[in-house]
């Protein structure tokens, strides 16, 4: 008998947290707030939610610098208001991934502090990438590899008699040294933190940088030193995608497996994953492996059918081949919102961008597989493109000067209700300002005004999230692709689920007759798709 698996076709919610609802008044989103939230995203049919890092952290890149694996900041409460969040989402069928960090650490967590304080060749140091630095002074770093977010990817230290010293490797900013996974104490730190929070009651983690992890034995120069801060990407493959990495993941598997044969209650690993091809991507889904792996290609196709058909095609050929199911993505806390991407005016609610926003959305929620929604896309919220620079946080702008792919944009906080700033995201009677200003038009995104309108983005994320645990359709299994003129997309799912894409602006004829069940911009004539539209039919085919 074949056990469903529910995070094979589950609809997940990621919550920003530090965006998402402030119950304190000091302008930062925590737990509270994610807890007081819940009834919200239960209504809207989510499957579960993954928080964004909340340990104690000095915020150098908002959590993602992790001084205590085991604690909550204070910023976001504390580990009983984590333990009533749990129980809470539990009561209302929600489950609860945890973002955890085991590529880098904060330069504030102890055990870095005592490499600090340690000599070289010492076990401390052991635990990240410490090396002698090159030239006949060692004031050159070890190697030419250049951070993610700019600058040298090594930092000088001073030693303890004061003199320049070593170096120490991180791939991202100073402040975020990463961790020697070659040495055997590091994964045995992860081993004790996993279960730390699964014997807590999570259901799994999203795992940041799932790529990372190992580095070249060596630590060779790099023909294209800055190919990862020129990309944003993890490219440089000799800091990235090593093949000691599997191991880890194989571990980490059998921990969850560990705990489920326990209770029954399945628990999810899921990889942020960024490598060169569907087929790399394959190898981290393997059935001894993560169970998932975030498919990025769909978040970074151009609005054109052939690409989206080339991506689907290989993720499902690749990915799904090895028994996992794939991961689609259109919008995180990292990326340009996909209103804002696909052509609309950050400061437009309506438009091309939003019509291509919406029908991007039915078509992900008609794949087979897994979905990640970030948190303000059920609303289309657009990039907020014209943040002043003196109050940009991103580690990317203050270490490159520049505003190319710096994330604030996309992580201005939620607008939950009324018609000025701080719309309900935290208590006007506070006198808090949100830690990052919300423009003017955000009352026209804000949930109350969503929730009233029945056209709105929510509501069409809504009915889309019932249909797909309605339908037996939909959800996990597979996809034929359907003839259709140019410039259109279509293929059915099951016994005759249709989902069809208009990426042209003009109407079109529809592949099959009949009214659509959803359409993304409202009712479609039958027999007709609409410009810029997405609609589903169930089809006698």
């Amino acid at each position: 008998m074949n056990r469903h698996h529910w995070w094979r076709d589950a609809v997940i919610y990621q919550v920003y947290v530090r965006s998402f609802l402030d119950s304190t008044g000091d302008g930062v989103g925590d737990l509270a707030g994610v807890r007081a939230g819940l009834p919200y995203l239960r209504r809207l049919g989510v499957d579960g939610i993954w928080l964004s890092p909340f340990y104690p952290s000095p915020q150098h890149d908002h959590g993602y610098d992790v001084a205590d694996y085991r604690g909550v900041d204070p910023l976001f409460g504390d580990l009983d208001e984590f333990d009533a969040l749990v129980a809470a989402a539990r009561r209302l069928g929600i489950r609860v991934l945890l973002d955890i960090v085991p590529n880098h650490c904060s330069s504030e967590h102890p055990w870095f502090r005592e490499a600090l304080a340690s000599p070289p060749g010492s076990p401390a140091r052991a635990r990240f990438h410490f090396a002698d630095g090159r030239g006949p002074d060692g004031d050159q770093p070890p190697n030419n590899w250049h951070a993610m977010f700019g600058g040298p990817a090594w930092t000088r230290v001073t030693e303890a008699d004061g003199r320049p010293g070593q170096w120490y490797l991180h791939m991202f900013t100073p402040e975020q040294p990463d961790w020697n996974w070659r040495t055997p104490e590091v994964a045995a730190e992860f081993d004790r933190i996993l279960r730390f929070w699964l014997d807590r009651g999570v259901d799994g983690f999203r795992i940041d940088v799932a790529a990372g992890l190992y580095k070249h034995p060596d630590l060779p120069d790099s023909p294209d030193p800055e190919a990862d801060a020129r990309t944003r990407d993890s490219v440089n493959p000799l800091a990235w995608n090593q093949p000691e990495v599997h191991d880890v993941w194989r571990h980490w598997r059998a921990v969850c497996e560990e705990y489920t044969a326990r209770d029954g209650r399945e628990r999810l690993l899921v990889g942020e994953v960024s490598v060169p091809s569907a087929r790399e991507h394959a190898r981290y889904v393997r059935p001894d492996e993560l169970h998932q792996a975030f498919f990025f290609d769909l978040l970074g196709a151009p609005w054109d059918p052939d690409a989206f058909r080339k991506v689907i095609s290989e993720a499902m050929q690749d990915i799904a081949g090895t028994g996992s199911t794939v991961t689609w993505v259109l919008n995180n806390h990292d990326q340009v919102r996909t209103v804002t991407r696909y052509g609309e005016p950050a400061t437009d609610g309506s438009g091309l961008g939003t019509a291509r926003a919406r029908a991007a959305a039915l078509l992900m929620l008609a794949l087979p597989g897994a979905a990640y929604i970030y948190q303000g896309e059920e609303l289309g919220l657009p990039e907020v493109v014209d943040l002043p620079d003196d109050v940009l946080t991103d580690p990317i702008f203050h270490r490159t000067g520049s505003r190319a792919r710096v994330r604030d944009g996309c992580r201005v906080p939620l607008p939950w209700s009324g018609q000025a700033s701080p719309f309900g995201f935290t208590s006007d009677a506070s006198g808090a300002k949100p830690w990052l200003p919300q423009p003017e038009y955000f009352a026209e995104y804000a949930t109350d005004r969503a929730l009233a309108d029945t056209r709105s983005f929510w509501h069409l994320y809504r009915d889309g999230l019932h249909l797909r645990s309605a339908l037996p359709q939909l959800g996990e299994g597979t996809l034929r692709w359907l003839d259709t003129p140019p410039g259109v997309l279509a293929f059915v799912r099951g016994d005759g689920l249709v989902c069809a894409v208009n990426f042209g602006t003009a109407p079109t004829p529809a592949p099959v007759p009949g009214t659509p069940l959803l359409a993304s911009d409202g009712p479609c004539p039958p027999g007709v798709l609409p410009g810029s539209t997405a609609a589903w039919w169930i089809a006698d085919l």
